[in-house]
């Protein structure tokens, strides 16, 4: 995959990316609350500003743009970073739900769609930690 297949590349780049992480957090506060709860608050209530931007940007490298995220923060290391939370099957199943949802918001459409339909569910299958 060149530079211009990558999915970064086929949303629209940077900007689309971090349109598509901040309707996916508007969208899980709103419908998810279980889930929201799970991440950092902010003291106004919400999930912390800090979590949706260290999100944007790990979602720009995932999907095949800079890798500031890496820069900034090292490897990602999902599992580990991921550990403290118990992730089910109701909250693997809520988080796909508020991403498809803000995919198809921001208009994300054709192979490219189906490419992130499919890692999205792998890579959330895969933080699964309890089982039910």
């Amino acid at each position: 995959m060149n530079n211009d297949e990558t999915p970064f590349a086929l949303v629209g780049g940077r900007e689309s990316v971090e349109r598509l992480a901040a309707r996916f957090y508007e969208i899980m506060e709103r419908d998810e609350p279980a889930l929201a709860s799970v991440h950092r608050q902010s003291p106004e209530g919400g999930v912390d500003p800090g979590v949706k931007q260290r999100f944007a940007l790990f979602l720009v490298g995932w999907m095949g743009g800079p890798q500031d995220y890496m820069a900034q923060h090292g490897h990602p290391r999902l599992r580990i970073r991921h550990a403290h939370v118990p992730i089910t099957q109701a909250m693997r199943d809520a988080w796909i739900r508020a991403m498809t949802r803000a995919l198809d918001d921001c208009g994300v459409r054709g192979p490219v769609r189906g490419y992130l339909d499919q890692r999205f569910a792998e890579v959330a299958t895969f933080l699964r930690n309890v089982d039910e």
